[in-house]
């Protein structure tokens, strides 16, 4: 019944006496005081003229009751609804607390401190005046009514007393100090107050009995429950001294599962309860044959297992999360295929290959009823609609969607899950969304499938093969279910940026689709449907509130952005958007019709974009590269010195690009004659040949032409041309090889203002299978020597 925790029992007596004795001590400063200070504090209810420690962990409450302390100022006391709320407002808080002193503050170990408080008298909040950096109110102070019965009232606290003492002696975890507090308590409301704070009621009774005004209801409520309290008490003595019965000395244990037992037994619930709600579960799925075995197993494993163990929580966890999975549960596919590309073309602008693919795997469902899910991977530069594509399908298709992040996964039991014999153990992330889709055929995200790492606790992306394997996932082993769940419904969809890093198994398994950047035009489209009503409705701006045309939206993308995807366009829009909101906040005028002069006071100065001026002296090429974020333009230059002939390559360059160097050397020393090239100039002089950025890793051989013609630019002393790109492999003998990501170099060509190409004759096809609209400013060059290279590069 009575709860005194904080400090030892016998000084809280004294100094409740002491201060009740000078309770008529009061300052006229504390009466004048009109604006209270609102603690709020959970799982208690304090009342007038008692002495009561709060433990305050919480920053506002620490804050307010310093600054009480310091300004000597009373406090209002007011119980939070919900114990759990962390941060509670006005309407989560009760409206008639107890006004209080504050004695003395304790600061704690941990942070925490300790206010020793005394109540006062019973208030109302009138009104909320602050609720930073704690609460403050204007307060309506309420007095006790009296009775009239007094004779009534005397008896009825008499016999409140009676029963308290009758409590404090049968409820062993009452102190016995409590039946000396009891007893020498003179007045009968500060006997009344001091047992409604310290009882074993609920906060929801203490507070009723803080509401009522009447002494007389109090005392009458506060007797009612305490007989409820007294019954119970009773009660679980009776099953106590039941148990006794069966007791031996020896069997300590024996004796805690049989009071246990006894209590179901009064009570209801257990072992049994819990049996028969997962029976009422399992009636409603529809399982094969092993399956429901291997449940009813688990299900007779639980009930020999004592229920107060360690062991009966984990099994109970267990059948929780094999009943709540979706067995046999699939969500009806939507056949609607013209409905679904509307969906696609309307979420995404562009990504052709990929809708049709998807349209397609959708005629072959729809035909064959039946079909293992394909396993897609999406592989292209950030920002390009890879994730957000998913959520499109899922749409599409009608199916759940869940997005799995696997980026910096470095724990096998992630994917796998634990063994249910630990502690803390539960299923793999897979399982998991598939209990949160709640069917078995959601389509789930793998996003970032390229950056699993491997650590300690196995590897990830080996785990991932059962899982992304059509032969292998109808029957996927997770080690906290023990057995096999059927994934081949599941539609997974991976993203990655690179293939580079990704298990070539893994690779094996995946049907990978390329996801080119984005053209001027495209991304232009893109900012129209979608990315600049985004930011107007993120910003709060109305649909009318400006309007960016076509001309300004690529002014935004040549000056400001050069990427492959749309993220830092759609952070320069979000600026022109915040301008827009400024302006309107301030009503100041502005033109809704942003101008590509506004445009560049609102983002400031633009990309240089006059490549000219570096490509004014011999030696320096522009060559194309592609990086895991898309293509992107570099610039080779070499220099001649005088010496003995010697190489010196710099720019944090890769093994391949030092070989290719080395080849278009050798190349140069063989062919001096047919290059114009003396070979006095090469043997009596050094060149060194530098790639600019030298912070960045650089690789591969697709700048091996661009390294040629820059030597032989500088051996010559002539300019290569302007507003002309290259990129390809070189041999020995001279000839011209393919490289990969035409596509992306070709559009960052395009981004650069490049007019000129050279390419390997191989790489035809892979230009012709460009959207010609998008290369209609560049003119393409296709070679099979570098003889031809020279010829078309180096100004005459």
């Amino acid at each position: 019944m009575i709860e005194i925790e904080d400090i030892a029992f016998e000084n809280f007596l004294d100094e409740n006496f002491s201060i009740v004795a000078n309770e008529e001590k009061q300052t006229k400063e504390e009466k004048a005081q009109e604006i209270f200070p609102i603690l709020p504090v959970r799982n208690m209810v304090m009342f007038p003229k008692v002495v009561i420690p709060i433990t305050a962990g919480r920053e506002k409450s620490i804050k307010l009751l310093e600054e009480a302390q310091k300004n000597g100022q009373l406090i209002g006391i007011l119980s939070q609804k919900l114990s759990q709320q962390e941060n509670p407002t006005e309407k989560d808080l009760y409206q008639i607390g107890t006004i209080a002193k504050i004695i003395k503050i304790i600061k704690l170990p941990d942070g925490n401190i300790s206010a020793i408080t005394r109540g006062v008298q019973r208030f109302k909040v009138k009104n909320f005046i602050e609720t930073e950096p704690y609460f403050t109110a204007e307060i309506e102070k309420l007095k006790d009514s009296s009775t009239k019965k007094k004779e009534e009232y005397e008896a009825l606290i008499d016999n409140i007393k009676d029963l308290a003492i009758k409590i404090i002696e049968i409820d062993p975890n009452i102190p016995g100090a409590a039946n000396f507090a009891i007893r020498n308590i003179e007045g009968q409301e500060d006997l009344l107050n001091f047992i409604c704070v310290n009882a074993n009621f609920s906060s929801e009774n203490k507070q009723k009995l803080l509401e009522e005004k009447s002494l007389m209801k109090r005392a009458e409520l506060c007797y009612e429950l305490m007989h409820d309290d007294f019954r119970r008490l009773e009660l679980k003595n009776q099953i106590h001294q039941k148990t006794s019965r069966d007791l031996d000395k020896q069997q300590r244990e024996y004796f805690l599962s049989q009071q246990i037992k006894t209590i179901q037994e009064e009570l209801g619930g257990g072992t049994e309860t819990d049996v028969d709600e997962l029976k009422k579960k399992a009636e409603k799925i529809s399982w094969k044959p092993e399956i429901q075995e291997h449940f009813e197993k688990e299900l007779k494993r639980l009930q020999r297992h004592n229920p107060n163990s360690p062991d009966y929580n984990v099994q109970r966890n267990y059948l929780d999360f094999f009943t709540d999975l979706p067995w046999n549960s699939y969500s009806k596919d939507i056949f609607d295929i013209p409905k679904a590309e509307k969906i696609l073309n309307k979420d995404h602008f562009g990504l052709e290959d990929i809708k049709k693919r998807i349209l397609e795997h959708m005629a072959v469902l729809k035909l064959k009823n039946d079909m293992k899910s394909p396993i897609l991977c999406l592989v292209g530069p950030p920002g390009v609609g890879k994730t957000s594509l998913g959520k499109s399908i899922a749409d599409a298709l009608g199916r759940k969607y869940v997005r799995m992040s696997l980026g910096g996964l470095h724990d096998e039991s992630e994917i796998r899950g634990h063994r249910k014999t630990y502690i803390g153990a539960m299923a793999g992330r897979l399982l998991q969304a598939i209990k949160k889709a709640g069917t078995s055929n959601p389509v789930i995200v793998l996003d970032e499938i390229d950056k699993l790492g491997q650590g300690i606790h196995g590897d990830p992306s080996s785990a991932l093969l059962e899982v992304l394997d059509p032969e292998q996932n109808h029957s996927f082993y997770d080690n906290f279910l023990e057995i096999g769940y059927d994934l081949s419904k599941v539609m997974f969809i991976a993203t990655a940026n690179s293939l580079s890093t990704i298990q070539t198994p893994l690779l094996d398994r995946m049907e990978i689709i390329q996801l080119s950047g984005y053209t001027i035009e495209e991304k232009v489209e893109i900012a129209k449907r979608h990315l600049i009503k985004k930011q107007m409705e993120e910003t709060g701006l109305q649909k009318d509130a400006y309007k960016l045309g076509n001309k300004e939206i690529a002014h935004i993308v040549e000056a400001f952005t050069r990427e492959s995807g749309v993220r830092n366009l759609e952070k320069q829009i979000a600026k022109i958007s915040r301008w827009v909101a400024l302006q309107i906040t301030m009503n100041k005028e502005y033109d809704p019709k942003i101008s590509i002069q506004k445009i560049d006071e609102i983002l400031g100065v633009p990309m240089s974009k006059n490549f000219s001026e570096m490509m004014d002296v011999p030696g320096v090429v522009t060559g194309l590269a592609w990086t895991s974020v898309g293509g992107d333009i570099l610039f080779i230059e070499s220099i001649l010195s005088k010496g003995k002939g010697n190489l010196t390559m710099t720019g944090n360059l890769g093994n391949v690009m030092k070989e290719s160097a080395t080849i278009s050397l050798e190349y140069i020393k063989a062919k001096h004659e047919s290059l114009g090239i003396s070979l006095e100039d090469i043997e009596n002089k050094n060149i060194h040949v530098h790639v600019p950025e030298g912070a960045t890793p650089k690789d591969g051989p697709s700048a091996g032409i661009a390294m040629l013609t820059s030597m032989v630019s500088s051996y010559l002393n002539k300019k290569v041309k302007p507003h002309l790109a290259m990129t390809g492999e070189i041999t020995l003998r001279g000839k011209v090889l393919p490289v990969g990501g035409i596509k992306e170099k070709l559009l960052a060509a395009v981004r650069a203002e490049i007019k000129e190409v050279i390419l390997c004759e191989e790489n035809r096809k892979d230009v012709l299978e460009i959207n010609q609209n998008y290369l209609k400013n560049l003119k393409v060059h296709y070679v099979k020597t570098m003889k031809e290279v020279v010829d078309l590069a180096i100004e005459k």
